[in-house]
């Protein structure tokens, strides 16, 4: 889960015309698309829907509620006629550059948007996508924003469209608010612990709401247990954090180090892998660190399958 951002109004380069309003340039080859383009937008999404949840979540926001609602902008490339590549701007910024367009299209769109990037400034936590758009979006902007805190280069994107290979935990349920004190901190834990910083230092009040509605909207899943003191905590925890067209993205994914290794993890991501394809999306997907050994194998287990890379440049 990012951080929050100002939302951005959609504006200037519909039309064909220059984004940053100079002549010439790569810019001219990138506009802020309107509510007329978001349709065009989301079928470029949807033909690739795993490499491209995360923009199109935001998208089909936009298209249903607006760009206030979805926190933040639609980009096109190219300037004029339908779009062939869109990246989101918003807490996140997410490239989706199809493979279809070719190298060099491919090379045009990425310069493209790093121009639209750099003529507004970084207002996003994070770079996020398949990994040669993002990357190539970060070679184009090295040089003008700030140093990263981190580059994680190599992340599979890993799916499945079927049921588990294993049996699910008979534990593992939906969350409810009246377990947001609970539910919370396991959570901030979560992020604290991948991320590097607490989401709720200096008040937290935009992640509490996005853990919130997450729990309003069935996407929060938990496994309680009893402390000695007698008191619920969660034991293990996954999220969808985005959905988009047939494809749910599971994010948030842990364990309370307290329960850790007694083998919660795979049945509980199996009846996560259920109850999303049940009720929210056929294929559910997911990116991990390739460091992270454990994990990966927990979802092979389960029956996920690498079919891509993301790279994430955080903030």
């Amino acid at each position: 889960m990012a951080a929050p951002h100002t939302p951005l109004r959609p504006g200037g380069g519909v039309g064909g015309a220059p984004a940053d309003g100079r002549p010439g340039g790569p810019a001219e080859d990138a506009r802020i698309l309107g509510a007329e383009d978001l349709g065009a937008a989301l079928e470029v999404c949807y033909a690739e829907p795993v490499a491209s949840v995360l923009a199109a979540s935001r998208l089909e926001i936009a298209a249903r509620a607006g760009f206030t609602a979805a926190g933040g902008q639609a980009w096109g490339f190219p300037a004029s006629g339908p779009p062939e590549a869109v990246c989101w701007a918003g807490a996140n910024l997410v490239p989706v550059v199809p493979r279809a367009l070719g190298r060099a299209g491919q090379a045009a769109a990425t310069a493209a948007f790093a121009s639209l990037a750099r003529s507004q400034g970084r207002r996003s936590s994070s770079i996020v996508g398949e990994r040669d758009a993002a990357l190539g979006l970060w070679d184009a902007l090295e040089a003008h924003w700030p140093a990263p805190r981190e580059v994680r280069c190599d992340q599979p994107s890993m799916a499945i469209s079927r049921g588990s290979d294993v049996a699910p935990d008979p534990a593992l349920r939906r969350s409810t608010l009246a377990e947001l004190d609970i539910v919370l901190p396991a959570c901030v834990r979560m992020f604290t612990e991948e991320v590097g910083y607490s989401p709720v230092a200096g008040g937290g009040g935009p992640y509490v709401q996005r853990v919130r509605s997450l729990i309003a909207d069935g996407r929060s899943f938990i496994r309680t247990e009893r402390t000695p003191r007698g008191r619920d905590t969660v034991a293990f925890k996954a999220e969808v954090g985005a959905v988009a067209g047939t494809v749910a993205q599971i994010q948030g994914v842990w364990v309370d180090p307290m329960y850790r290794g007694r083998g919660w993890a795979v049945p509980g991501m199996s009846a996560v892998v259920g109850a999303v394809r049940e009720s929210i999306a056929p294929v559910v997907s997911l990116y991990v660190n390739s460091y992270n050994e454990r994990a990966i194998a927990t979802y092979r287990h389960v029956g996920f399958e690498q079919v891509g890379t993301f790279a994430t440049v955080l903030f």
